[in-house]
């Protein structure tokens, strides 16, 4: 045989099989095809179901693959599975939410067991553990879906609505037709198995690497070699550095903690930090010189860690860039956090952020912080928690307190239900929503699990030490706790499955807060302060104006990414540092007397939860206004009645809620009656 000819053919098989390869994700219905079964069904079924068929035979085009059939085949299955009798639709919306609470509810439990090891307080991380924590169970179960066809009979027939429609149109639907709608949210991108594998990985490396950085803060030295702090101290970055940094406004030699704390945050930012230095109790560090010395205080040579930090968040940025092109409409992250995920626009969040960041009366509160500490404002003071009067109680008798109460998971776990009674619970629902709660030691910060199923527990996880849980890990469990009950609310008293949940994750953060908020009632220690009312506004005004910031450097960094998609590490490095400290200028360089400040670039979540900080500041807005709302109501009632609506959109929730939109005049108004009470 002709050689030549050989390797023609061999490249034609290939062009062929290439061919074949591309045409797996894209569709290839014709236009003609696509308009000629809408008329068919619409002849057939009558107009009163215009929408629904053109929604629903668009959905199917768009994701159907020649492995799927011809476009007779197509046709078929459009003619044969469109319901147009509403009886037989909600018989359908039924099973389908009967199924698929077991089926993603076993996958999410089987993900919970796998990443026990590196989720809990466990011991050390074995190789295997990661390999387990980074198999994702339901990788494939989207692909198997599409296959079967079941995903195609839901996107035929639960039309998939725009943020605007949704907006426009929920106020007249009842839950069952939010249930419609948010089953058609279910299969708007068919995305392979191998891809959404790929990113289950790196997830599971970014988190890894965050649960375990840890920094021995005995270990620190200062200029003059001094140890100030206990020898068994474990700060996990950015978390409990910063909660450290908190702590440390009533202690005689604080502020100088605070400075060694600030500049290990710098160093870590920076990645100048030593390598051997984290999680390790192996060498002792003075971060203002960056000497690293060994035991006997010999200075030893360190590496600097570089550049793994954002090599990570460039791996969480490229796994979503695998997803982009599976979306016809948000195809890009950036989009879908705002459109899809938190459900209000990037415009919305990046305005109302800025006009707070940029509020007067940050000013005069930051004098009144100037006042109180007697000196000019560090950087640091971005966590200045002065205004939590904590009872009057030193936060050392706190932790007696709480490592008495709690010396470990099952003793918080069995006060769960003791807690919500004095929250106001009624007896019978305090027990139900606490036996729907496991509690576990936490191996990083503390987290809070939902569960994928009724019939499975939700997970409260916080840091425990060997001698019991001090009062940082307790205000920790407290926030995570408030998780716990919305989760449990939301999955249990919704109308139906497919409202399980919340509008956004801001939802549950502000219940979060309301109980983080109550936790030294749920303590019993008395509040004696007559202005506590006013510092608790002020607390979380200051605390807010620091979520901002880092919110915005997240949302920038993001945007950044996409119009540099070919970025290096180093070059992603660079360009963090730059957005910190131009954003710090905006905002912050005014309000503390000092410029190109990058500290808002500490936070661990912009390595592993891509886009989530902006919840925490919208969360706090929300938790104002629910407070405000329920202020001469009862608490446990309200809780319930609002979190029970469900996965609604933030609009629909709110109105709801409390009968107005997010906004940030009510704590606005709230400051400046604190500040005038304060100053009489």
């Amino acid at each position: 045989m002709n050689k030549s000819f050989l390797l023609v053919g061999v490249i034609a098989i290939l062009s062929c099989f290439n061919l074949a390869s591309q045409n797996e994700s894209v569709s290839f219905i014709s236009e003609e095809t696509v308009e000629s079964v809408k008329a068919m069904l619409l002849n057939e079924h009558g107009m009163d179901h215009d929408f629904r068929i053109e929604r629903g035979v668009n959905s199917v085009a768009t994701h159907w693959r020649s492995s799927d059939g011809c476009e007779n085949d197509f046709e078929e299955f459009c003619k044969v599975n469109f319901i147009a009798d509403d009886n037989e639709l909600d018989l359908l919306f039924d099973r389908i939410a009967n199924n698929f609470e077991f089926l993603y509810g076993y996958l999410g439990r089987i993900s919970v067991e796998l990443n026990r090891q590196i989720h809990e307080d466990r011991g050390d991380v074995h190789k295997i553990d990661q390999i387990f924590a980074s198999y994702s169970p339901s990788a494939h179960l989207q692909e198997d879906l599409f296959r079967n066809r079941i995903a195609f009979i839901i996107g035929l027939n639960f039309p998939e609505y725009s943020l605007e429609e949704k907006n426009r149109l929920g106020g007249e639907w009842c839950y069952r037709e939010w249930g419609y709608a948010r089953l058609g949210d279910y299969f708007g991108a068919r995305i392979t198995a191998d891809i959404l594998q790929q990113n289950a990985e790196v997830s599971s490396r970014a988190n890894l690497y965050i649960s375990e950085y840890n920094i021995y803060a005995g270990y620190l030295l200062n200029d003059e070699d001094e140890r100030l702090f206990p020898s068994h101290m474990r700060l996990l970055s950015h978390w409990n550095i910063r909660d450290e940094i908190k702590s440390n406004y009533d202690d005689q030699r604080g502020l100088e903690k605070q400075e060694i704390l600030y500049k290990v945050m710098l160093r870590i930012i920076n990645q100048d930090i030593p390598k051997e230095f984290i999680n390790s109790r192996d060498y002792l560090w003075n971060p203002f010189s960056n000497n690293l010395y060994d035991e006997e205080k010999v200075l030893v040579d360190g590496t600097p860690e570089y550049k793994r930090r954002y090599e990570l968040l460039l791996e969480n940025f490229h796994s979503m860039q695998r997803v982009d092109p599976y979306y016809a409409e948000l195809d890009t992250y950036f989009e879908r956090s705002f459109e899809s995920q938190m459900e209000i626009s990037y415009e919305e969040v990046s305005s109302l952020f800025k006009e707070y960041a940029s509020s007067p009366l940050l000013r005069d509160v930051a004098e009144h912080i100037s006042d109180r500490l007697g000196r000019s404002l560090r950087p640091f003071d971005l966590w200045y928690n002065g205004f939590a009067g904590r009872g009057g109680i030193p936060e050392s008798e706190l932790d007696k307190i709480t490592k008495s109460r709690y010396p470990n998971a099952a003793a918080l776990e069995e006060d769960l239900t003791r807690q919500l009674l004095d929250l106001g619970f009624e007896s019978e629902q305090a027990k139900f929503i606490s036996s729907k709660i496991e509690v576990n030691a936490a191996r990083g910060s503390g987290h809070a699990m939902r569960a994928s199923m009724r019939s499975k527990p939700s997970h409260l996880r916080t840091r425990i030490g060997e001698d019991g849980m001090d009062y940082k890990g307790y205000n920790i469990a407290i926030h995570e706790f408030g998780h716990n009950v919305e989760q449990t609310i939301s999955n249990h008293y919704v109308d139906n499955y497919f409202l399980s949940g919340i509008p956004n994750t801001a939802f549950t953060e502000a219940l979060a807060f309301m109980f983080q908020k109550r936790d030294l009632q749920l303590l019993g220690v008395e509040q004696s302060d007559d202005l506590v009312e006013h510092t608790d506004v002020l607390d979380m005004f200051w605390d807010n104006y620091e979520m901002m910031g880092v919110s915005l450097l997240d949302m920038e960094v993001w945007r950044w990414l996409y119009e540099n998609p070919d970025a290096t590490a180093v070059e992603l490095k660079e360009a963090v540092l730059k957005l910190s400290k131009s954003i710090w200028n905006s905002y912050y360089a005014d309000i503390f007397g000092e410029k190109d400040v990058p500290v808002l670039a500490i936070y661990s979540h912009m390595i592993q939860s891509p886009l989530y900080l902006m919840n925490y500041p919208y969360g706090r807005l929300i938790m104002f206004q629910l407070e405000d709302y329920i202020v001469d109501k009862d608490f446990a009632c309200e809780v319930v009645r609002m979190f029970s609506q469900g996965y609604l959109t933030p609009h629909h929730w709110m109105k709801g809620a409390v009968g107005e939109q997010i906004s940030n005049q009510p704590l606005f108004d709230a400051v400046e009656e604190a500040l005038e009470a304060i100053a009489k």
